[in-house]
């Protein structure tokens, strides 16, 4: 298995890092740590062309230290880079974890992302990223359009670690929780934590049953002993209300879905459930 790493030093970064390494620890991966140079932290602020007010001369000379700076600013961001990448090996180093590939790239992030993805299992991300104490109920612009855009399973995580124990996958019996399902008897990494499986009836209680009493066969055909239990009412709000109740340190759930309409003008359950939880969040396309 290989995860990808996304890192931009941040403090969600580094928490994140525990995160893998609690993956790494029980069971065999690779990981790959991404680190992109904003592409815009490269380019010196250009300036029009002045020739015309100041003189051919001075716009020359201008333009020589807008080069320097340039170039200056190209090698501490080289520098920066390096030092996160190292911190974050570091870190994995000492939760024995020895399979470490280090990557720096200069560009955009969601731009490049899809250039690692293909080859990754899972990918993982801070919830938020370098502007986090600026705007704390803002999910980072980054994460939202990774997820958004990404066809592997994404681990988004908070701003502090917990020990995990009980899982909870919200199940509704689409595809993308059928993935998430699959994943959790697939991978060993969850099989002697305590799974919690609920889904949430929203107007049809019958067929919520029924696709619960699946998810149920299915986990304890693959030796888990899942609580089961069906919900109704406002999906956000009950998943919430489950989340504190419980106590669950890891919730799985699908991504979100496609009604473009719905996201704008109420927000989806994903981002919804992203912004209020405070444990980390698995997602399936």
């Amino acid at each position: 298995m290989k995860i990808l790493l996304c890192t931009d030093g941040s403090l969600y970064s580094q928490v994140s890092y525990e995160y893998t390494a609690w993956i790494a620890m029980r069971m065999d991966v690779e990981i790959e740590v991404l680190y992109v140079t904003d592409l815009r932290k490269e380019k010196a602020v250009r300036s029009p062309d002045f020739s015309g007010s100041i003189g051919m001369d001075a716009y020359q000379q201008l333009l020589g230290k807008l080069v320097d700076i340039e170039r200056d600013r190209a090698k501490l961001n080289h520098k920066r880079a390096k030092y996160i990448l190292q911190q974050a090996e570091a870190f994995l180093s000492s939760r024995e974890v020895d399979r470490i590939i280090l990557t720096h790239e200069t560009g955009f992030l969601v731009d490049l992302f899809h250039k690692f993805e293909g080859n990754a299992d899972l990918i993982v991300l801070g919830k938020r990223g370098e502007t986090a104490d600026f705007a704390t109920e803002h999910l980072g612009v980054n994460m939202e359009r990774i997820v958004r855009a990404s066809h592997k399973p994404c681990l988004v995580t908070p701003r502090e670690y917990k020990p995990i124990n009980r899982v909870l996958l919200a199940y509704d019996g689409g595809e993308n929780c059928r993935k998430a399902l699959d994943y959790i008897t697939k991978y060993p990494v969850f099989s002697d934590l305590d799974l919690h499986l609920i889904t949430i009836a929203t107007k049809d209680k019958k067929t919520a049953i029924k696709h619960l009493k699946a998810a149920s066969e299915i986990a304890t055909s693959a030796n888990f002993e899942p609580t089961c239990q069906l919900l109704t009412g406002d999906p956000e709000e009950k998943m919430q209300k489950y989340v504190e109740n419980h106590d669950i340190d890891f919730l799985i759930m699908g991504a979100y879905g496609h009604n473009r309409i719905r996201h704008l003008v109420i927000g989806s359950t994903t981002a919804q459930m992203l912004r209020s939880s405070h444990i980390p969040v698995l997602l399936f396309r």
